[in-house]
């Protein structure tokens, strides 16, 4: 067993590369590389080939938590087109999603002041939407329209999701905790 740690996650399951994927076929193909180099089926082997049977599950996990999550999947697949999505340093958005973003983080302050689940989880509903809605157009940005820059776009958007609702999820938290 020699492990080609070149292959990129798509190649390492035998699946396209693309943004688009098949959530089913990247499970069964995650199970099946899973049961050929899980370190448990070189216990009897020699060091050398446990150290590769582990090198492989962990090569393995980390393809496939990164092609299971729809954000890590686009950062990666931009990242082998040679785009870096500039999360942490690129922070310009269109004026029209600053907007969405103020209107969403009052909402969420609202309720976290008020103490009212309801709104957060009506935000969160909200955020959901947008998702969705984004996803589609990073699949198509990143699909037939290979529109790098509106991918690495959308990724920043897409960030800024998963964080305002972290934001909900501890306010959710601290309400049924009782604190503020």
């Amino acid at each position: 067993m020699n492990p080609e740690f070149t292959r990129n996650h798509f190649e390492l399951f035998g699946l396209p590369v693309a943004f688009a994927l098949e959530l089913e076929a990247l499970e069964r193909a995650y199970l099946d590389l899973q049961s050929r180099v899980h370190p448990d089926r070189f216990a009897s082997a020699g060091e050398s080939e446990r150290r590769v049977a582990m090198q492989w599950a962990t090569r393995a996990n980390e393809a496939y938590r990164t092609l299971r999550n729809p954000l890590d999947r686009a950062r990666y697949l931009l990242g082998l087109k040679g785009f870096d999505t500039g999360e942490e340093s690129n922070t310009s958005m269109p004026a029209d999603f600053l907007m969405q973003q103020m209107e969403w983080r009052e909402a969420v302050e609202a309720g976290r002041a008020g103490d009212d689940p309801a709104a957060l989880e009506a935000v969160r509903g909200e955020l959901a939407a947008a998702r969705r809605e984004m996803q589609a157009l990073l699949a198509r940005a990143l699909g037939g329209d290979r529109n790098y820059e509106a991918g690495c776009s959308l990724v920043r958007k897409l960030r800024f999701l998963d964080r305002l609702e972290e934001e909900i999820d501890d306010a959710l938290e601290a309400a049924s905790e009782g604190r503020p």
